[in-house]
């Protein structure tokens, strides 16, 4: 599966952006599907995961309440919802793909680069 990222941008703190991860091929839904984020100068850092079926979603602490991932599996996207954004939300954002919603995920698309000003 290839997976292609888009959304990022700049946008103050408070703001709200909404990432998409467009995948390609037929086998879309068989996938657990995750995001990750690494700001500069850090490890890339698990932001939230989706199962299969969309009953199984897991979220890092640091954004539970504020970031949404949902999947539309009949237009092989997953996306990110990130509202009350702030500015250590920072980061290169990339979405994976894998037979886990927690991971390990095997395919990994390009970054989307998300600034948040203060």
């Amino acid at each position: 599966v290839q997976l292609q990222a888009s959304g990022g941008g700049l946008v103050q703190a408070g703001g709200s952006l909404r990432l998409s991860c467009a995948a390609s091929g037929r086998t879309f839904s068989t996938f657990a599907m995750g995001w990750y984020r690494q700001a500069p100068g850090q490890e890339r850092e698990f932001v939230a995961g989706i199962s299969q079926s969309r009953g199984w979603i897991y979220y890092v602490d640091s954004v539970k309440g504020r970031f949404t991932i949902s999947r539309d599996n009949a237009k092989n996207t997953v996306y990110l919802q990130m509202n009350s954004l702030k500015p250590e939300d920072t980061a290169v954002y990339y979405c994976a793909a894998g037979s886990n919603y927690k991971g390990p995920f095997h395919y990994w698309g390009q970054g989307t680069l998300v600034t948040v000003s203060s």
